[in-house]
């Protein structure tokens, strides 16, 4: 086992994590060159290369200088929690990735303190060298800090560090001579990163990780820490909660490159994928037939927020959709739960929605915008946080809110957070910026990145982690506007968006198919409007000068997923279908929607 070195990459969303476990792959030339198309090999998933962020944790495995090296690429952002923690179980040392400009970053922290907890090495890696304006040298001592703050061990604080530009290709240890390849990385990944821990006995494996396929069903993936699993052989699964189940092991496969290996044994100290076992849970333990003995298992963080998922039922139901059923959304949803951790679900006592649970708005938005491509239409309600009840007092979940933002708007970033319930806990200088620190409610936070991006030009860089659970911290107020609601069916008009302007910001352009009940449009005073935007103009010989000139309407307001489910109010839904993002209110009919308004004031 000394010849394996099981390493996870640690770093903060979008400082190239990704693209440097592509050019280890290239390094280790297990593709030729025509095969290479220039894309992340890494990232894999459409929505992964569009956002430009790591969503799901993969592993890789190279083979150099007589080393295999198992690299587990991991997601950088907050709401993506539960992969790291599993992956961090299946890794003896970490790379923790700093960008040579920004220096570490709250999400860094996040996983950096996980991996100290465990004991793990680290081998840090200041990319981006080439950037202009950079300050190598700043944030290695940054990170020395940040070690230090984290109360790491003396041998963890004595790590060593490697400069370069991973999109360059390049890594040495003198960032202002660079070198021809990353070869230097790879041999002190060899040289600090300790083999594998295992101990002499009956095989153990502890379940971090699953992958599923549509043919062989679910797989269990973890790192083997005693003993030998050979295919056939018979094992027992040892659950969470001490109970014990005899199952045989069908396939074992051991990762090879970015492919899986089918093998017929697997030794202690290698990640392997095992398929044979049912009704497995992550932190189950896979041990011997005859003398089980389970490991610790592991905690998966717990889901902070939910949104209620209906069927499409707008007078636009089935028109650009393959999947509009009940059923349809249902075996979707549960067909998720087998791979995505964080996620719960529940039914509601409507037998066309369903409650589903998540880590924040962009873990649940990233498997709405995935079945809408799929071909699923379907209705989204507001997300709300979950609380709980500790010793009979309201408690909510709490976030560390960073703000990176330049210096004459960093007032109005505050007096946004302030406003909702947020504490501000530190605030840094950084070149002409400033780094703002905030305790926020995480319903704080719905909302706030598209106010605080408007009042800052778009200069903000917001990120958020979550801290725990605390008492309620009261009313939140939320968006002042009503909305611009539409009479009835059918297509706009630009001669009466054009008569309308003045009543608000519209969602729509004009030819757009509208229906009676869908919000187009935010109002410019406080309680919702309801317009008709389908008139067309009398057509009559009578004309007055001035009045035919051509109507000038702006560009509408266009929603992204998150943006739009941050938006809506309590009665609303948004409406989402292969080929639009609709807003709409939960009654269509005004009349439906007075009955019950006046329902609920009566209560």
């Amino acid at each position: 086992m000394i010849n394996i070195r099981n390493v996870a990459i640690i770093a903060h969303v979008d400082h190239g994590k990704t693209t440097l476990v592509d050019k280890i792959i290239h390094t280790s030339k297990l593709f030729k060159e025509h095969e290479l198309t220039g894309d992340l090999i890494m990232d894999s998933n459409d929505l992964e290369r569009e956002r430009g962020i790591t969503i799901l944790a993969k592993n890789v495995a190279v083979n150099y200088k007589g080393f295999k090296i198992n690299v587990i690429d991991t997601p950088g952002h907050a709401d993506f929690g539960g992969e790291v923690e599993r992956v961090l179980n299946m890794a003896d040392g970490v790379l923790l990735l700093v960008d040579a400009f920004e220096g570490p970053m709250p999400q860094t922290r996040f996983v950096l303190q996980k991996a100290l907890e465990m004991g793990k090495k680290a081998v840090v890696v200041i990319n981006k060298v080439d950037k202009p304006n950079c300050n190598p040298d700043w944030a290695h001592e940054q990170v020395f800090d940040l070690m230090c703050s984290l109360d790491a061990q003396e041998d963890q604080l004595d790590f060593p560090v490697v400069f370069g530009s991973a999109k360059n290709g390049w890594m040495g240890h003198d960032w202002k001579t660079p070198t021809e390849d990353i070869t230097v990385l790879l041999d002190d990944i060899i040289k600090y990163i300790p083999e594998p821990k295992v101990s002499e006995g009956t095989p153990q494996m502890l379940i971090t990780s699953l992958d599923y396929s549509n043919y062989i069903g679910r797989i269990a993936v973890g790192r083997l820490s005693r003993g030998t699993l050979k295919a056939g052989m018979a094992v027992s699964l040892v659950k969470k909660d001490g109970s014990i189940q005899k199952h045989r092991l069908k396939q074992i496969f051991v990762f090879d490159g970015l492919a899986k290996k089918d093998v017929a044994e697997v030794v202690a100290g290698d990640i392997c994928a095992v398929v044979g076992i049912d009704g497995f849970e992550i932190g189950d333990t896979v041990a011997d037939n005859e003398n089980p003995e389970g490991l610790d298992p592991i905690s998966i963080d717990e889901p902070t927020m939910s949104m209620l998922f209906t069927i499409n039922d707008s007078p636009f139901f089935g028109q650009e959709g393959k999947f509009v059923t009940s059923r349809h959304v249902r075996e979707r949803l549960e067909k998720e739960l087998e791979k995505n951790l964080a996620m719960r679900m529940e039914d509601t006592n409507s037998a066309d929605s369903f409650m589903v649970f998540g880590r924040g708005v962009l873990h649940l938005a990233v498997l709405i915008e995935t079945m809408r491509r799929e071909g699923y239409e379907i209705q989204i309600g507001q997300p709300r946080v979950i609380t709980k009840l500790v010793d009979g007092v309201k408690h909510e979940p709490m976030e560390e809110l960073t703000i990176d933002v330049p210096e004459e708007t960093s007032g109005k970033c505050i007096e946004l957070v302030t406003r909702r319930k947020g504490v501000m806990k530190s605030m840094e200088p950084k070149n002409d910026r400033f780094l703002l620190r905030f305790e926020i409610p995480s319903r704080g936070i719905i909302g706030l990145r598209s106010n605080i991006l408007t009042s800052t030009q778009g200069e903000a860089i917001m990120t958020h982690r979550l801290l725990g659970y605390e008492p309620w911290r009261g009313d939140i107020p939320g968006r002042q506007n009503g909305s611009l609601i539409v009479m009835e069916n059918g297509a706009a008009i630009a001669y009466s968006l054009d008569n309308l302007q003045d009543r608000g910001v519209f969602f729509v352009e004009p030819g757009d198919e509208v229906y009676e009940g869908e919000v187009i449009g935010e109002n410019n005073r406080p309680g919702d409007l309801v317009i008709n935007v389908t008139k067309a103009k009398k057509l009559t010989n009578m004309r007055a000068s001035g009045s035919d000139d051509k109507t000038s309407l702006p560009p509408p307001r266009r929603f992204t997923l998150e943006e739009a489910l941050e938006y809506i109010q309590e009665d609303e839904l948004v409406e989402v279908t292969p080929k639009n993002i609709r807003l709409r209110k939960i009654y269509l009919k005004e009349l439906d929607r007075k009955k019950h308004q006046k329902e609920f004031s009566m209560v």
